[in-house]
């Protein structure tokens, strides 16, 4: 009888097709015109034949939290493993190559590569593949350029900072040494 039930909620068996053109129909008794009533929308719903042995619905209750659990935790495995970043990128236009990305990265982390080496062109088709779905990933491409340009001014901090150290660091050992500057060097002549 549980199968004669599945069959009717599988769209594509014949059974269910029976069902749906009998549904529509007025039945023979009937001296009202055909139409539908809400009920006969109401899809089938499969309900468990009842157990014979009292212990059977016990079991079958732990077997379904058991199931519940096992569930519950693959679903937490997945949101653990997909970042919340590598949903937005795979949610545009750049999955594929994205998906290429991450596994390229992860041969050479798993390879001890040098990843930036190892996955440049692919990374540079994963930046034109944005740059051509800049409605979606405006906010990357946007936060990439903010960050690029820390980047260079941190670079232009750190070279000014070293050629001043470098200009301290010669006038002291000239003064130590007792080597007077060019101009002093004409004077004394």
């Amino acid at each position: 009888m549980g199968d004669l039930l599945s069959k009717f909620s599988e769209p594509d068996s014949p059974a269910a097709t029976a069902t749906a053109t009998t549904t529509t129909m007025s039945s023979p008794n009937s001296d009202q015109p055909s139409s539908e009533t809400p009920e006969s929308q109401t899809p089938i719903e499969k309900i468990p034949d009842p157990p014979t042995d009292p212990n059977a619905a016990q079991t079958q209750s732990e077997e379904k939290s058991n199931s519940v659990k096992d569930g519950d935790n693959k679903e937490e495995e997945g949101e653990e493993e997909e970042c919340g970043f590598c949903l937005f990128m795979k949610g545009g236009g750049c999955k594929e190559i994205f998906t290429a990305w991450e596994k390229c990265v992860e041969e050479g982390e798993k390879n001890g590569e040098d990843i930036v080496g190892k996955c440049s062109q692919v990374t540079e088709n994963l930046t034109k593949c944005m740059q051509q779905h800049s409605d979606y990933y405006a906010p990357l491409l946007e936060a990439e350029k903010a960050a690029e340009a820390e980047v260079a001014n941190q670079l232009e901090e750190e070279r000014e900072r070293l050629k001043k150290e470098e200009e301290s660091g010669d006038k002291g050992k000239e003064d130590s040494l007792g080597v007077s500057a060019p101009d002093e060097k004409k004077s004394l002549s």
